[in-house]
């Protein structure tokens, strides 16, 4: 007898004939294939109402999956001696270039290898505990194969200003992106409220029930036809917010399996999005703060590609 609130995920038809433990992995993006095979071995996935038992089984569009997740064994985030690219450092807080691939924080499936792993090791183990055991020093948050600038506090008194700038809408935060199609203009807003998709609870929508309000503004960069470089600026920081903004008005982000094609233009493993710059009022000195990041190597190639046609 299962009693745990089952997570219902309903098949896209560009899913279709996708074998279904990487379907699900896909749309939990940060919980590894491996731990979902292991819910399908421990009978904890159902598909259209039956126990699934067979993680090669090819998904159809409009499959209902249900998902049993146990309750989470208690994590403690283990300092982790991983090389990771710190950009700025203080007594107060520091600016990490987190790269592609890196989870931000541990959760079930992904206990270790992540930022904050590198953290605590780095600062040995002096960080603000505000966010909790398993996210100490975290004020936002970028996607795992989201690469780019992040804040990081060690002191309390540093995270709670800093969240109140974020909170505020102080903080300046703007990512490039590669995205489909071409645009009509130059620049744009999307002023579109986010919450859970009625669909699949895994993924982020823009929907009027229990949503907060979300606004993303973009400016083209260069046109390269059927794709645009873009950047985009958060006024608001919902989760997935870019991805799900630029989905809904048709220019869904280029790798992006979750929110656009599963078939990705370039042999993509993830969406092409990178946070360039960042920028804050430091919370001790009151000094306005800036940082860019070059954009990396994988970004930089696939640009040269659509340059060239």
């Amino acid at each position: 007898m299962k009693t745990e609130e089952p997570i219902e995920i309903i098949i896209n038809s560009d899913y279709t004939g996708e074998r279904i433990d990487s379907a699900i992995a896909v749309s939990m993006e940060e919980v590894s294939r491996s731990y979902v095979q292991k819910l399908i071995d421990s009978g904890k996935v159902e598909l259209n109402g039956a126990v699934c038992g067979t993680k090669s089984h090819k998904v159809s569009a409009d499959d209902v999956i249900r998902l049993y997740l146990p309750e989470p064994e208690q994590i403690d985030a283990a300092p982790e001696n991983i090389p990771i690219k710190v950009v700025f450092e203080d007594d107060d807080l520091l600016i990490v270039n987190k790269s592609r691939g890196m989870v931000v924080h541990p959760a079930p499936g992904n206990e270790s290898g992540t930022l904050v792993n590198a953290v605590l090791y780095y600062c040995k183990g002096n960080l603000s505990t505000i966010s909790g055991k398993i996210r100490p020093g975290i004020v936002h948050r970028l996607d795992k194969d989201t690469s780019g600038l992040i804040m990081v506090a060690k002191t309390d008194a540093a995270h709670r200003l800093l969240g109140s700038q974020l909170a505020e809408r102080e903080v300046k935060r703007a990512y490039n992106a590669i995205v489909y199609n071409n645009f009509s203009e130059e620049e744009g807003v999307v002023d579109a409220p986010i919450g859970r998709d009625q669909k699949n609870r895994l993924r982020q929508a823009v929907t009027d029930i229990n949503s907060r309000n979300a606004v993303t503004r973009y400016k083209v960069l260069e046109r390269f036809g059927k794709f645009t470089h873009i950047e985009a600026r958060l006024e608001t920081g919902r989760t997935h917010q870019i991805r799900v903004h630029m989905a809904y008005i048709k220019h869904p982000l280029v790798g992006d399996k979750l929110y656009g094609p599963k078939k990705t233009a370039f042999g993509e493993e993830s969406q092409v999005l990178h946070a360039r710059l960042l920028g804050f009022v430091h919370p001790k000195t009151g000094e306005y703060m800036e940082f860019e990041s070059e954009l990396p190597e994988e970004f930089k190639i696939l640009l040269t590609r659509l340059r060239k046609g």
